[in-house]
């Protein structure tokens, strides 16, 4: 329990179905389609997965062109892969986009979530299949995410991040921003700071530095959420409160128009 994170590091199909990552028994069948299921990554898809963002919820319409062009903002691409219905050549929504830097795929993925592009929000995150260990796809039972009318949501995601269980401590922790500021910049510009070149030679270090990394980009993304939500909320009761006033002038001249009609058809009469 003491480390625990709303962001599964490895996938394990049973946690993935329960909101706080602690169901012993699965709930549906499809976790247990999952459980039992044996999935390869396919051997044919090319480029380096850690520098690849997936890219879903996307307008039918959308072409490779309208995603460089919204992508490209955050640094140099490499490559775009839509994917594509094989029979009818039509999209399915969804696509992964190549970065040249590890730079470029983290301010991407901290800031591109929730894009509006063709009319739709779009969910962005990194590329699972190849670098979550244990990766079930949604179409075997696993995944993240889901809606509730299915019935079968998956936690651990971005999406759908852990809750926090009502048994575990509440400890301050620098994952959420909760240490000194000075603190938090430092760290973050050694982590900045570091050679790109050496990320293979020690696999095991530089795999728990990318960790660190896409979780300090999930909780930027966060706190923005957040934050935008306070503003949402602000700016309603902002306008709940000029209509208040807006209807109570209007009360207030409506009753001064009263008495002087009602003078008014006195004399008439």
């Amino acid at each position: 329990m003491n480390e625990w994170a709303p962001i599964a590091k490895e996938y394990d199909p049973l946690k993935a179905g329960s909101i706080d990552g602690t169901d012993e028994e699965p709930h549906d069948r499809a976790i247990w389609r999952a459980m039992l299921a044996r999935y390869v990554p396919n051997k044919g898809v090319t480029g380096d997965p850690h520098l690849t963002l997936f890219v879903a919820r996307l307008n039918l319409q959308t072409t490779e062109e309208k995603l460089k062009e919204a992508f490209s903002r955050y640094g140099d691409i490499r490559k775009i892969r839509l994917v594509r219905d094989l029979v009818t050549g039509f999209s399915k929504g969804y696509g992964f986009i190549e970065y040249k830097e590890e730079r470029a795929l983290l301010k991407a993925h901290r800031d591109a979530n929730r894009l509006v592009i063709d009319q739709h929000e779009i969910f962005v995150d990194f590329e699972l299949e190849r670098t979550l260990k244990g990766w079930i796809p949604r179409r075997l039972g696993g995944g993240f995410g889901g809606k509730k009318e299915s019935g079968q949501l998956r936690f651990g995601g971005r999406d759908r991040p852990f809750r926090k269980p009502i048994n575990l401590p509440t400890m301050k922790s620098d994952f959420y921003g909760e240490g000194p500021v000075e603190k938090r910049e430092r760290s973050w510009s050694r982590e900045g700071a570091r050679d790109w070149r050496a990320r293979d030679r020690d696999p095991e270090r530089n795999r728990d530095k990318r960790w660190l990394e896409r979780e300090r980009s999930w909780a930027w993304g966060e706190s923005n959420r957040e934050r935008e939500r306070d503003s949402k909320e602000e700016r309603s009761r902002g306008r709940e409160r000029k209509d208040r006033e807006r209807k109570d002038r209007e009360r207030d001249r409506s009753r001064e128009r009263d008495p002087k009609k009602q003078r008014d058809d006195d004399k008439h009469r």
